[in-house]
């Protein structure tokens, strides 16, 4: 049997990778993968195709344009592949924009002569999408038992979230922005997980890619709580766009902004990321939603008000 030897080129599987118990086989990783800290020393095994810098506006439009010519989005390094001579090579394809896709891998291995890597190419769209994807890793990489463990732990933690929103008596209405500029709805397991801390999500189905919404949508809602956790953005970059919301029409009467219940989330740390931490994810939104029954110590850290 050869030496396990894994490249993770997505941020939640480097993450599903670790809590197996692997991260000492891992060898290379994506421009995204950062946590554990530690995995930062690895060799980075990709890069986007367009400038990160700017606002999301301008993000947005570079992104639309690369795909408009049925392009790739990110590149992957074929020769530090061919070098690093992996068993197992991680990805998705679940979104083009997001992360590095099963294409680009495809290709990219079909450059590697000396190795002939195990794709395990994952799909999370909804929560069980992603208890899903960790078995498929850890069947992958001869570890099922372990894997099924991970998750009934991860499962009973959000579990005992759930049982105890459900004693709440009331249930706010819940906006979760996944973009600003244009303006986006968080889909995919967003929902659910809204739900499963105690909230009525009014825009984005579970199971489903997050949708663009129109400004008049937001305001004719009404929502009682907004959330606001763009793709890839922390608290700081977020913040730096805060104004892209407040300065338009109709937005100070809004029940969320009178209220004082708008909210920046870390969506590059926690709600964009599919894999074990999606636990800490229902737990900054039940502190969100219910600060009343709810204090995991992430204020500050995962999540603070919009002031």
């Amino acid at each position: 049997m050869p030496e396990t030897r894994i490249i993770s080129l997505i941020a939640s599987s480097t993450e599903i990778v670790c809590a197996l118990g692997f991260e000492a086989q891992l060898v290379g990783r994506s421009h995204e993968c950062d946590y554990p800290p530690s995995v930062k020393a690895l060799p980075q095994c990709t890069a986007p195709k367009f400038k990160l810098d700017g606002t999301s506006y301008e993000i947005d439009q570079r992104v639309k344009a690369i795909v408009q010519e049925a392009l790739s989005v990110y590149r992957v390094d074929a020769h530090l592949l061919e070098e690093l001579n992996p068993t197992h090579i991680i990805t998705q394809s679940q979104c083009a924009v997001c992360a590095v896709s099963i294409n680009d891998v495809e290709k990219a291995v079909c450059e590697i002569t000396s190795s002939r890597p195990v794709i395990v190419s994952l799909e999370p769209n909804s929560l069980q999408d992603i208890w899903h994807d960790i078995k498929r890793v850890g069947l992958a990489l001869g570890v099922p038992d372990r894997a099924e463990s991970l998750v009934a732990e991860l499962r009973m933690r959000m579990e005992t979230v759930v049982q105890a929103a459900d004693g709440l008596h009331h249930r706010p209405t819940v906006a979760c922005i996944e973009w600003i500029d244009p303006l986006m709805a968080a889909g995919n397991w967003m929902p659910e997980l809204v739900t499963m801390a105690g909230g009525i999500n009014l825009f984005g189905l579970a199971g489903q890619h997050s949708p663009w919404m129109c400004w008049d949508q937001l305001i004719e809602r009404d929502p009682e709580v907004i959330v606001v956790t763009p793709c890839g953005f922390d608290i700081g970059r977020t913040r730096q766009e805060k104004s892209l919301l407040s300065e338009r029409s109709g937005w100070a009467d809004l029940a969320a902004v009178r209220s004082g219940r708008v909210y920046i989330a870390d969506g590059n740390q926690y709600f964009n990321r599919p894999g074990p931490r999606v636990v800490e994810s229902l737990e900054i939104l039940s502190e969100i939603l219910h600060p009343e029954a709810f204090r995991f110590g992430h204020q500050g850290v995962g999540w603070v008000r919009l002031d």
